[in-house]
């Protein structure tokens, strides 16, 4: 390229005495087409020698120092950090050309564009060519790799400038000549960078030398950039040397390029250290929720396995009632925590992924699958218990039941046995008239036929006391004692009677005369009192049904009982007049028989009060009936309401899981369309909870009224409450993978349109809507994707390498997640422990370790000390006090789940 003429720059940095004799070369007044020589050469002198004295050595005169070719082929190795061809030793014109000509060959394998220069101009000391040469070489090796935004070199390294002095006022950077006159341009550089150098609030814009001799004696003494301006010649000149003023900032912009890199590691170091944080936090979270939730498990199951009955029907009541409110209160919340814990694993699983981590990996007994497996053994537990329960009330209600009837079947069979052992044991006999022993056998007679007639009570109080023994009644040794006391009383009554019957038939032949009507009367009226104490028994006795039908039939069956009522009657009325034609007789004819019946203690009296007393336990056991048939029919009501609420809601969760299933395959839209119509799905779902507990309230209604069965419906609560736990947990989960698509696109920056054409390829290939593939069906999307997957050996192997990635535990399928993970580490970048690595290495100098001051100083408080605290010491042999191995560090980064 042909160098432009520029305004005059005084030279700032040659020796004295190449000054002096600068100088006097300007004593006249050069030629407009020399200008930009004058002006330039101190300051590429200086730009030269700032390169030089890194291999020990300078250059004082650009003209002639050159010449050889040796100096300038050693200042392109030290820009470029090359080597070149050896350089000729020898004095002699041809061996500088050829130095020349290396280091010029040099140049344009850069890619430089030589135009009119050659080695002879350069040996010759022709003063434009080598000043254009070494333009050519600041514009190859300082300007042209600056590029911000993918600008041009110049207009990189001048909106760097912009940027950079954007925020200080006075301050306006346009271009590389007149916007740097006042030198605030420069202090504002060296400010932005190296704050403690410059007090930049005390500099003024109207003192123009100041600021421009602040800013080179600070860059020179503190930022190792030399001298290249001259503060009075840019001040005194209408317009500063455009190239002068780029070469003299592109060594700012260079000196600032290390702390640029260092600002960028840094930055890339806090973003990986804010995953690792978020992500251990996450995992922190998950292992505390696991561990209430088994805790929580443990302590129920135990609870729930307890079978051990209760004694009494309030005891197993209140049993029921504490597990209505586990299936209400208690067990809802763990179902919500079970969903979310789920959730939460898979959303850090997809982060660890997304952020080239290896997977989470929980406490030995806190993995998904061991709170499912405990979770199913809750469940195990809970299945067979409220069955328990009721049956246990069923049981303690029958034994009431029938030790009552025990009660007073004992009580009715005590008050008769009352006094009959002594009645058996009476002597009477032996001074009786003849008369009075053929009625005291008769009297026997009537008795015998009374303790046959009770033989049924006898064996019925047996055999109930059998039965509460079979069915475990709490107060059996009481029972058992009662009634062994009976059975012994019973044998000894017939003991007794046995024994009195043979000393009556030992003097039967001295009686001859018994009053046959007398004995009619106790034959009769003995059955008849049974009779009207069995009608009372019945009629008082307690009875349990369960269905309508069972109420009709105790109703028709008293109904014919009713029925027996006039017959019962005229047979009382026989019997009262045989008494009243005994009493006949005894007026008629005077019979001594002091106006009672030998043969019987049952009096007329007492027939008639047992017969009133029957016909008063009549109406009463009517109503007892008519309540019960209305309890029944009450117990109905709730039956049929409970399954017309059933029958709608069971088929409505049904239909919105297959709902659920369908939109999970078939979505369309945007992600967050379709995550928007997922939440309205699920706010419509949570919506038709009150419904759900309105079916709980008839369901508490139905178990309170010792309701068992339902014939109305085939649904029971207990398929409705895991029927709306699974529709749920459904929705939650299918909202939660959405949601991870999301978070998978964002991270690896995968377009809508990519992650549109990734789920109509599976959709596509989907064919029985599954929501996974099998290997073929994969193998055919990938293809339909671009893949070069052949049948070949090479095909082949590929093909196993990607399944290995999607299917790594050898399911067989491959699941619509486990895709976008593979789609989006096909199409996206991300982080590796190598630049983490490298990243670190900036902020430490190059040095193969760090120390903590460095941390501190080059990242936020927190991160510093997050990786002060987990950083090894450095043990290598260059090692110093406090430096830290931040090689091991970056690999554990990405090589360990848990720091």
């Amino acid at each position: 390229m042909t160098p432009e003429l520029c305004p005059q720059t005084l030279p700032l940095l040659l020796p004295p005495e190449k000054y002096k004799g600068w100088m006097k070369k300007r004593t006249t007044k050069p030629e407009p087409q020399e200008e930009w020589h004058q002006c330039c050469v101190p300051t590429f002198t200086a730009w030269c020698n700032s390169h030089l004295r890194k291999a020990g050595t300078q250059i004082e005169n650009i003209e002639e120092d050159f010449r050889d070719g040796l100096k300038l082929m050693l200042l392109l190795e030290v820009i470029s950090g090359e080597r070149l061809a050896k350089p000729e030793r020898g004095k002699m014109r041809v061996h500088k050309i050829s130095n020349v000509n290396k280091a010029l060959d040099f140049i344009a394998s850069k890619g430089v564009k030589l135009v009119s220069i050659g080695a002879e101009e350069i040996v010759d000391g022709n003063v434009k060519m080598t000043l254009g040469m070494i333009w050519t070489i600041i514009l190859r090796f300082a300007i042209q790799d600056i590029s911000v935004e993918e600008t041009s070199a110049k207009e990189g390294l001048l909106l760097w400038c912009q940027r950079k002095t954007a925020p200080y006022k006075n301050v306006n950077i346009q271009n590389f000549h007149i916007s740097w006159k006042d030198g605030l341009g420069f202090c504002a550089l060296i400010h932005r960078h190296r704050p403690e150098l410059i007090d930049y609030g005390k500099l003024r814009k109207d003192d123009p030398l100041t600021n421009l001799n602040t800013a080179f004696d600070v860059a020179e003494k503190y930022l190792d950039i030399p001298k290249m301006l001259d503060a009075e010649d840019i001040v005194g000149t209408a317009r500063p040397d455009e190239k002068a003023i780029m070469t003299y900032v592109s060594s700012f912009y260079h000196a600032f390029s290390g702390a640029q890199k260092a600002e960028t590691a840094a930055n890339r170091i806090c973003k990986v250290l804010a995953v690792n944080q978020e992500n251990e936090q996450l995992m922190e979270d998950y292992e505390k929720l696991a561990s209430d939730l088994l805790e929580w498990i443990r302590r129920t199951i135990p609870w729930l396995e307890n079978r051990l009955p209760e004694n009494t029907m309030h005891a197993m009541q209140q049993k029921l009632e504490d597990f209505r409110d586990y299936r209400r209160l208690h067990k809802p919340p763990k179902v919500q925590e079970k969903c979310q814990l789920e959730i939460n694993f898979n959303t850090l699983q997809t982060k660890l992924r997304l952020s080239n981590r290896p997977a989470f990996m929980p406490s030995e007994g806190r993995m998904v699958s061991d709170i499912n497996n405990a979770w199913g053994c809750l469940e195990q537990a809970e299945k067979g218990y409220e069955e328990w329960l009721l049956n246990e009330i069923r049981r303690l209600e029958r034994l009431d039941h029938l030790a009552e009837k025990f009660r007073q079947k004992a009580s009715i069979h005590e008050a008769w046995t009352d006094g009959k052992e002594a009645m058996l044991r009476q002597k009477d006999y032996e001074t009786a008239t003849l008369s009075e022993i053929k009625a005291l056998l008769k009297k026997h007679e009537a008795f015998e036929s009374d303790l046959a007639a009770h033989q049924d009570r006898v064996e019925q109080i047996a055999a109930i006391a059998q039965e509460l023994n079979e069915l475990d009644y709490y107060d059996s040794p009481s029972v058992n004692s009662r009634c062994q006391k009976i059975c012994d009383q019973w044998d000894n009554l017939g003991a007794l009677t046995q024994k009195r019957r043979e000393a009556l038939e030992r003097t039967e032949k001295l009686l001859e005369t018994i009053d046959q009507l007398y004995l009619e009367y106790a034959k009769r009226a003995a059955p008849f009192n049974n009779w009207m104490e069995g009608a009372m028994e019945d009629l008082q006795d307690t009875f349990i049904v369960h269905t309508i039908e069972e109420i009709q039939g105790l109703t028709t069956a008293h109904e014919q009982f009713k029925a027996t009522l006039p017959d019962a009657d005229k047979e009382r009325l026989a019997i009262l007049g045989i008494h009243n034609e005994v009493s006949k007789i005894v007026q008629t004819y005077h019979v001594n028989m002091a106006g009672t019946n030998p043969y019987t203690t049952i009096t007329p009296q007492e027939i008639n009060g047992k017969w009133d007393h029957v016909r008063q336990l009549v109406p009463r056991r009517d109503q007892a009936l008519t309540e019960e048939h209305a309890r029944q029919q009450h117990n109905e009501r709730l039956r049929k309401q409970f399954g017309a609420q059933a029958n709608v809601i069971g088929p409505w969760i049904q239909t919105k899981m297959e709902e659920i299933g369908r939109i999970s395959i078939e979505m369309h839209g945007t992600l967050e369309d379709q995550l928007s119509h997922l939440r309205q799905y699920e706010k419509s779902i949570v919506n038709y909870k009150p419904k759900i507990d309105q079916l709980e309230g008839d369901h508490q209604l139905i178990q309170e009224a010792l309701i068992f069965d339902n014939k109305h419906t085939n649904y029971t609560m207990e398929h409705i409450r895991v029927g709306w736990e699974q529709l749920l947990t459904t929705i939650a989960r299918t909202i939660n993978e959405v949601e991870n698509q999301i978070l998978t696109r964002d991270a690896k920056g995968i377009s809508q349109e990519q992650m549109n054409e990734f789920r109509a390829s599976f959709n596509h290939f989907d064919r029985d809507h599954s929501g996974t593939l099998g290997p073929e069906e994969f193998k055919a999307c990938l293809i339909s994707l671009g893949y070069d997957i052949g049948n070949d050996p090479q095909g082949e192997a590929e093909f196993a390498r990607i399944m290995s990635i999607v299917d790594p535990n050898r399911l067989g399928v491959v699941t619509f997640q486990a895709f976008i993970d593979f789609m989006s580490r096909e199409t996206a970048d991300t982080d590796t422990a190598d630049q983490v690595m490298a990243s670190f290495k900036i902020l430490a100098g190059d040095k193969n370790y760090i120390t903590v001051d460095e941390l501190r100083r080059e990242l936020p408080p927190d991160q510093a000390e997050y990786c002060i605290a987990r950083m090894a010491p450095y043990t290598g042999p260059d090692a110093v006090p406090g430096a830290l191995d931040y090689m091991s560090f970056s690999t554990a980064l990405y090589g360990e789940s848990d720091l």
